[in-house]
């Protein structure tokens, strides 16, 4: 068999040819088209992967905010939960010592109102009892007492001694006026003299006298002048007593936190 090497070369001529224009033509732009695509995709991709990204991102922003949001919502309820509960126990404990407060009060006002009624009670019994003595003892004198507190009232005289006889005696040197005597009865003339002579004798002078008549003084006689007073009566000593009575009253007041009683005796005549 005979090959004809013109035909075989003018084929594989042809075959080049056709293979460089294939490939000029056709693979090049195919291929370029194939990357371009490929680069596109590529490109959709990224930015598909991106935009998922950037979802994503915004979703967990999203989710974080909830949370927050929930955790805030959380901590005010919490907070107004326990406002209100404060509130409620300041309420309660402002009720209760109000409560209290009042109770204190109405206690106080009992103890209070009892102590006065008690104060009460003994200011009329003292007084009750100290007007009873005196009336009983202005009953119960007589011109046989009255001689003998004038003996007593003389000795006293005669017995003085020390600043109350010299106070006297300055007194009595420096009145312009006599010297009053006051006695419960009318003193008999003897007794007058009796008591102007002691007064006489003890202060060594002529002193100038003037008798006068006070029931008040309760079996008693009283020597008064200017500002000075030497007396004896049965009425010094319940005005005495009297004043002890209301010093212990208002001791014992004061012990239990009222205040202290004023004690109001019935006025008895005590000289200047």
């Amino acid at each position: 068999m005979l090959i004809d090497w013109f035909t075989v070369s003018a084929q594989a001529v042809n075959f080049l040819i056709l293979v460089w224009l294939m490939r000029r033509y056709l693979y090049k732009p195919i291929l370029a088209a194939i990357d371009a695509r490929e680069k596109r995709v590529a490109a959709e991709l990224a930015d598909a992967d991106a935009k998922k990204a950037e979802a994503q991102k915004e979703r967990d922003e999203y989710q974080r905010k909830n949370e927050e949001f929930d955790q805030q919502r959380a901590a005010l309820l919490s907070k107004a939960t326990d406002e209100a509960k404060a509130e409620r126990q300041g309420l309660m404990e402002e009720a209760r010592k109000a409560a209290d407060a009042l109770s204190v009060k109405r206690q106080e006002s009992l103890r209070s109102d009892a102590r006065n009624l008690n104060q009460a009670i003994g200011r009329r019994t003292q007084q009750e009892v100290f007007a009873i003595a005196r009336k009983a003892l202005t009953d119960l004198a007589s011109a046989s007492l009255e001689e003998r507190m004038g003996e007593v009232f003389t000795r006293r005289l005669r017995q003085m001694n020390g600043e109350a006889k010299s106070g006297l005696a300055e007194a009595i040197k420096t009145a312009s006026d006599p010297a009053l005597v006051r006695s419960a009865f009318d003193l008999p003339t003897e007794q007058r003299a009796a008591i102007q002579n002691a007064l006489n004798e003890t202060f060594s002078a002529d002193i100038p006298l003037r008798f006068e008549t006070t029931p008040d003084l309760v079996c008693g006689i009283e020597l008064s002048t200017n500002g000075q007073k030497l007396s004896w009566s049965i009425s010094d000593y319940l005005v005495s007593l009297e004043k002890s009575v209301g010093e212990l009253l208002n001791t014992q007041a004061k012990s239990d936190g009222a205040p202290g009683i004023k004690t109001e005796p019935k006025p008895v005549l005590k000289g200047e």
